[in-house]
Parts: structure tokens; C-alpha cells; sequence
């Protein structure tokens, strides 16, 4: 990841750079990176889990890369899917090489978008490395 740091005004303390967000369908990654978004910061939702290209999300070239993490039980709560278990398998070891290289992974599961956002902002703003 790069090391790079923006300010929007002097006034504002520095963002970090680029913040781009993988998982698998319905970890919350629209979610979060709205969230970011909102607050002022660079962040992207990459829908990896759909493509062959093992490492995609490099392409944003992101300062930090968050992984979103959740369980087949807690995505059909969210939202009606017509796939199985063995799907989502198969979407992590897509995904695989994302989380090794990821700076934080959340697990979502029971948790509401907003206390997914203050888990990634703690992350980003306080440095704690959980990955």
C-alpha cells in the first residue's frame, strides 16, 4: 500500500489516502464505503468476488484495503439469494488473496453499518493493525 496523505483544507486534519474495500456479496462494502465517502475520504467497493483477477483490487492502488467478512447464515438475512454454502466458499478462495493482503478485516456479521464504520475508522485514524 502507499503511503500518501491528503488534506481537503488546512483547516481539516489529513485523510488518508485511498481506502478500497473487498468481501464477499452483502459483507457491506457499498455500505461502508458510502459511509467513508460521507465523511470525506477516498473510498471504493470492489466487486472482486465476481472477477478471475486475483489481485483487482491493486488497480486502485489503495492506501489501505479493508476486507469485509461475513457468514452464508448472515447473508440470506440480508437478503434473499438463490445460491448455496458452497458459492460463498468458492467467493473467499476467489477472494483469498485479498485478505492476506489486507490492512483490517471485519467480520459484519451482527454488527450495523455504522458500528462497521466506527470499526474501520478506529482502524484508519488510530493505526491499529487487526488484520
Amino acid at each position: 500500500m502507499t503511503s500518501s496523505s491528503r488534506s481537503d483544507s488546512p483547516d481539516r486534519p489529513a485523510r488518508p489516502g485511498r481506502i478500497v474495500i473487498v468481501g464477499p456479496c452483502a459483507s457491506g462494502k457499498t455500505t461502508l464505503a458510502r459511509g467513508l465517502a460521507e465523511l470525506g475520504y477516498e473510498a471504493f467497493s470492489v466487486a472482486q468476488e465476481h472477477s478471475s483477477i486475483r489481485r483487482m483490487y491493486a488497480r486502485r492502488n489503495p492506501e489501505h484495503l479493508v476486507y469485509l467478512d461475513v457468514s452464508y447464515g448472515e447473508i440470506r438475512r440480508r437478503r434473499p439469494i438463490s445460491w448455496g454454502p458452497a458459492r460463498l466458499e468458492a467467493i473467499r478462495a476467489r477472494l483469498a488473496p485479498a485478505r492476506e493482503d489486507a490492512d483490517l478485516v471485519v467480520q459484519t456479521d451482527g454488527k450495523t453499518p455504522a458500528e462497521v464504520l466506527r470499526e474501520v475508522l478506529h482502524f484508519i485514524d488510530g493505526g491499529e493493525n487487526r488484520a
